[in-house]
């Protein structure tokens, strides 16, 4: 490992200039722009079809749940597959079972369940990228790197929803799942310019048992148990934000200001990932856990202070999102790097959702109340990286 210090830090033009960086990034790019896509697509798709919101919950549902429940079995694969066959192999699922879906009729059945074998693969390419993405850059790029990948959800994150909103108005459901379906061919072309390069290991065991192994590795690591805690706190804010905000500002000032947070999070990724330097990873994390808990209790001042609130929440998600990337990647163990970011990645993304729930129930009761608690759970995330995350751990 290179000597912190000893090496000046490669630019964002040198990391994407390196051997495979460039259609790996790429893949992700379209790959992740076809996931935000058809999440909207999916429901926009079931209301004009069935008008049942719950059924388009029901759907959505289907959609993301059991890929969560089988992502350890999904990172065994990928550090016995390889990570390239992997993301490979769910790209062109995703490609072929969202045609398949532009073209469903018969009800609501085949939909669910072409949505839950949808799901099921994408772990495959949602931990995939991230365990390439280290591989392919020395040490003292990865926070470079990792400000790319974060910048990259930001950015899809923004231009996946309107996109989707626009096409599926202009053209309806089935082209724009037809544009999903080929976005995501477009990222298996891109990645399949990267060399399928074999397995870290040739040790063959029970596949139930490497998953278990994956399981009991991260809830026993340090550092990886106490991210788990944190990160998950720090999304359970996130998850009442994304009730509150458009609960209080309304749908058409909500996209506009989920759109400002997007591109204020793009910037501040870049800035992070310039700034931030080997062994102040957890700080980092702290401090844009902390600033997300003042920020949140400033979104209860009114629209003007909801617009600096998710602009700030924005900013600071790089120093979050980057520290937590790149301190993962450090403190794991190559070998098990597909088997540990498949299961923490998910852990981590359960926040979400309670958020979202305990927000829909706090807001029913105030607005201003659903802020706080978003601030709460943002302050107990900072305190729990504080206390849990050690600082040396290894």
């Amino acid at each position: 490992m290179p000597v912190r210090g000893t090496k000046p830090k490669l630019t964002y033009r040198q990391v994407v200039l390196m051997p495979q960086v460039a259609p790996l990034l790429g893949a992700a790019l379209f790959s992740r722009l076809a996931e935000e896509m058809f999440t909207l697509a999916l429901v926009l798709h079931v209301l004009d079809v069935f008008r049942s919101p719950t059924l388009a919950g029901v759907v959505v549902f289907a959609a993301v749940a059991p890929g969560l429940i089988i992502s350890p079995v999904a990172g065994a694969l990928l550090d016995r597959v390889g990570a390239v066959r992997s993301v490979v192999a769910d790209l062109v699922a995703s490609a072929v079972l969202v045609g398949a879906l532009a073209f469903v009729s018969g009800g609501i059945v085949p939909i669910v369940v072409l949505a839950v074998l949808y799901s099921l693969t994408s772990p495959l390419n949602i931990a995939g990228v991230r365990v390439l993405l280290p591989r392919l850059v020395p040490g003292p790029a990865a926070e470079r790197a990792n400000a790319l990948d974060s910048g990259l959800f930001n950015l899809v994150e923004v231009l996946g929803p309107v996109l989707a909103g626009a096409l599926f108005a202009l053209a309806g459901g089935r082209t724009t799942m037809l544009v999903v379906a080929v976005l995501y061919a477009v990222a298996c072309a891109l990645m399949l310019l990267l060399p399928a390069t074999p397995p870290t290991h040739t040790e063959h065991r029970p596949l139930l048992r490497s998953t278990v192994e994956g399981v009991r590795y991260v809830l026993t690591h340090p550092v990886l148990r106490a991210l788990v805690v944190s990160y998950g706190l720090y999304q359970v804010a996130w998850g009442v934000l994304v009730v509150a905000v458009p609960t209080v500002a309304g749908s058409a000032r909500a996209g506009l200001l989920w759109g400002v947070a997007g591109f204020a999070g793009i910037v501040g990724a870049l800035i992070v990932g310039h700034v931030l330097r080997e062994g102040r990873e957890r700080a980092a994390m702290i401090v844009g856990t902390a600033l997300t808990a003042v920020a949140a209790v400033v979104a209860v001042g009114g629209i003007v202070g909801l617009t600096i609130g998710l602009v700030v929440v924005g900013l600071v998600s790089g120093l979050v999102n980057v520290g937590l990337l790149t301190l993962r990647q450090r403190r794991t163990d190559p070998e098990k790097l597909g088997r540990v970011l498949a299961v923490s990645i998910s852990l981590n993304i359960l926040g979400m959702p309670i958020g979202s729930a305990v927000g829909g129930f706090v807001i029913e009761r105030s607005s201003a109340l659903a802020f706080v608690v978003a601030g709460v759970a943002a302050a107990l995330g900072a305190v729990a990286m504080w206390v849990m995350v050690p600082n040396q751990a290894r």
